[in-house]
C-alpha cells in the first residue's frame, strides 16, 4: 500500500501558500494525502490535536512550525519530515528543491529516520501536586521574567543507573535562569548562552546557568538517565518555565521543576545529501576562519 502523508502547512510563512497545492500534487506521485491541516486552525497548546491515521507527517514552515509540530504528534511515534521555509531551517533539513529530490525515497517508504532523544518537563506546586507538563523538543528554560530582578534556583539531580534514589546535592544558582537542553536543542537558546554544541546522536542532558552572578558556573553535560529538579527558591512576577519558546507557564516560590528524558524519541526524516557537521558549516558557521588576504574574499 502507498505511504499515507499528513500535509501540515503554516500558510503564514513566506512561500508556503504558494506551495501547497506543489506538494500535494508531489505527494500524490509516490504516496496518498491523507489530509491537509493547517496549523493557524489548530491548537496552540496540548494536547496533541486529533489527526487522522497517516505513516509520514510532511510540514511545510520553518523550524519553529516543525518543533510545535514534534512536540504535538510525539505520542504518534511516526516520521516527521520538515520542509524549510523559514529563516534558517536547522532542524528542518529540506528546502523545497531537495524535497523534490528526495522525494520517491522519502514518500516511497523508504526514508533516512532519526532518531532524537527529547525531554519531559512537570512542575509541582510546593505541596508536590503536579500542576503542568509537557514535552520539549529543544529545552526547557526557567525565565526570570519581569520585573527582570535575579531569581533563585536549587538545582539537585538523581541518577537510577548510577546511584540508586540517592539525591545529589547539586549548587545554587543566582541568576537570570537556566537553560536544560537536548542535543538536537543544543544549538539554539543554549549555544547562545555559551553552551556547548553536543551532537544528537548522543543521548545527554545539557545544563548552561543564564546569566549566572559567578564567576564558576559553567555548563555541564549530564547523561540522559538523570533526573533533574529544580526548585525556585525566589522568583519575580513573571518568572516562567518556557518549552521550545512556544509553551509557558507560570512558576512561583517553592515550585520545582523536574526535567527527565521523554520515554519516546522524536523520529525525524533525515536529508540523506547532507550531514550534522556541513549543517553546522552552512547554516551556523561553525569554525568559520579568518578572512585572510591571500585567501580572497
Amino acid at each position: 500500500m502507498p505511504t499515507s502523508v499528513l500535509l501540515i502547512v503554516n500558510r503564514s510563512r513566506a512561500g508556503v501558500r504558494e506551495h501547497i497545492d506543489l506538494a500535494r500534487e508531489l505527494i500524490a506521485r509516490y504516496a496518498t494525502v491523507r489530509a491537509t491541516i493547517d496549523v493557524e486552525e489548530m491548537p496552540t497548546t496540548e494536547p496533541v490535536p486529533a489527526a487522522p491515521e497517516f505513516d509520514l507527517a510532511v510540514v511545510l514552515g520553518g523550524d519553529g512550525t516543525l518543533l510545535a509540530q514534534v512536540r504535538r504528534l510525539l505520542e504518534r511515534q511516526k516520521p516527521i519530515l520538515g520542509v524549510n521555509f523559514g529563516r534558517l531551517g536547522f532542524l528542518a533539513e529540506f528546502d523545497w528543491d531537495s524535497f523534490v529530490v528526495h522525494a520517491p525515497s522519502v514518500l516511497g517508504g523508504r526514508p533516512l529516520i532519526r532518531e532524537r532523544m527529547v525531554l519531559s518537563a512537570t512542575v509541582f506546586d510546593a505541596h508536590g501536586r503536579p500542576r503542568f507538563g509537557s514535552s520539549a523538543i529543544n529545552d526547557c528554560v526557567i525565565a526570570a521574567g519581569p520585573p527582570y530582578r535575579m531569581i533563585e534556583l536549587a538545582i539537585r539531580t538523581q541518577d537510577e543507573a548510577a546511584n540508586g534514589n540517592t539525591v545529589d546535592e547539586g549548587p545554587d544558582l543566582v541568576g537570570d535562569g537556566v537553560i536544560v537542553s537536548t542535543p538536537i536543542g543544543s544549538t539554539a537558546y543554549n549555544v547562545s548562552a555559551g553552551g556547548p554544541i553536543v551532537h544528537p546522536a548522543v543521548d545527554a542532558i545539557i545544563v548552561t546557568p543564564n546569566a549566572a552572578h559567578s564567576l564558576a558556573f559553567r555548563p555541564v553535560v549530564v547523561p540522559a538517565t538523570i533526573d533533574l529538579s529544580i526548585r525556585v527558591l525566589k522568583a519575580n512576577e513573571g518568572t516562567a518555565v518556557v518549552l521550545d519558546g512556544q509553551l509557558t507557564h507560570a512558576l512561583h516560590e517553592g515550585d520545582v521543576v523536574r526535567v527527565v528524558r521523554h520515554p519516546v524519541r522524536a523520529r525525524l526524516v533525515g536529508n540523506p545529501s547532507i550531514s550534522y557537521w556541513r549543517t553546522l558549516l552552512d547554516k551556523m558557521r561553525w569554525a568559520a576562519p579568518p578572512t585572510y588576504r591571500d585567501r580572497g574574499p
